[in-house]
């Protein structure tokens, strides 16, 4: 059994987790009886910890209170926020670097020193290879966020690719991270129709609109949406291709940001992508190096069945014997 001041501290740490614990399951983790559990309670009660009961659940909760409590993670959890905070340092959220790193200075300071050898250990063997995006203005995301927690209207002043700007009335719906950008779903009103934006090309007009009572939904998942929107939707050709793997394999190899991948069965799946060069998406898919079957559009097979036969020329004049 844990000492009163060691369990304590586990008490703690089992109510940070963000979930509600009846007092058996936490006199089972502790190795404690009931009594035991309700007298560590008032304990932390006592220290200032806002343990809520749950009425009727014979449960406990960590609710909010005035001053943040001390925050107990284990090793890995540790080792997890040390390199989520190093990672925030260099990526695509503007103006967050110097946080990061003054918030993972402190943590450094109290980690025990297997922990930190571990960090550095794996900060020295990696090598981060700059994301090449536009970052976000940190404002802007919790602008979105906020309109989508409190169903308000988001408008904003977008520019699209071809640099024009537009002002766009939307109900936010969710915000997307691909791992390089960040979208936005919302309803557009003004074109009636569910679209996805580039955060880093919005912004936000404040106040924000009038409440919205949420409608239903796009009948897809919003990390398929953005995918299918920001890997096909905009561009001139879109393509249509069976890729004789299974469809893990080729998520492996091709970012959600280039196409769409559907499962056919265990060894092939298609892939839905475009472009405005059918050059790009020829050398593109042919580079992946799977076995494929183009279905549409009609000029990509013109356009492959041209670009064969010129590479087939070429072999073949080039095992000819030079002339005397």
């Amino acid at each position: 059994m844990l000492e009163t001041s060691a369990r304590l501290l586990r008490l703690l740490s089992l109510l940070q987790t963000p979930r509600d614990w009846t007092g058996r399951e936490l006199a089972e983790r502790l190795d404690v009886d009931m009594r035991t559990v309700r007298r560590d309670i008032d304990k932390l009660r006592t220290l200032g910890y806002p343990v809520h009961a749950i009425a009727g659940a014979a449960g406990y909760r960590l609710g909010a209170g005035a001053a943040l409590p001390p925050l107990l993670l284990d090793d890995d959890e540790a080792v997890a926020v040390a390199l989520g905070l190093r990672t925030a340092a260099g990526g695509t959220v503007a103006g967050i670097e110097e946080s990061s790193l003054r918030a993972l200075t402190k943590l450094e300071q109290v980690l025990p020193s297997r922990l930190r050898h571990r960090i550095t250990a794996l900060q020295a063997a990696t090598v981060t290879v700059a994301a090449g995006t536009t970052p976000v203005d940190p404002q802007t995301l919790t602008a979105i966020a906020g309109a989508i927690r409190d169903h308000h209207r988001l408008r904003f002043d977008y520019r699209a690719h071809d640099g024009t700007t537009t002002r766009r009335d939307t109900e936010p719906h969710r915000l997307v991270h691909t791992g390089r950008r960040w979208y936005l779903i919302g309803w557009d009103v003004d074109r009636a129709d569910w679209r996805n934006y580039r955060v880093d090309r919005l912004a936000p007009r404040i106040p924000t609109g009038p409440r919205f009572e949420p409608r239903p939904a796009p009948d897809i998942d919003p990390a398929g949406f953005v995918s299918r929107g920001v890997s096909t939707s905009v561009y001139r050709y879109r393509a249509r291709i069976t890729l004789h793997v299974s469809a893990a394999t080729a998520a492996d190899r091709i970012p959600a940001t280039v196409g769409v991948i559907e499962a056919v069965d265990a060894t092939s799946c298609l892939l839905h992508t475009g472009s405005n060069s059918l050059d790009e998406i020829a050398v593109y898919v042919g580079l992946f190096g799977f076995a494929f079957q183009v279905h549409e559009p009609p000029e990509l097979i013109d356009h492959l069945r041209a670009l064969a036969q010129r590479v087939t020329a070429a072999v073949s004049a080039g095992t000819e014997p030079p002339g005397p």
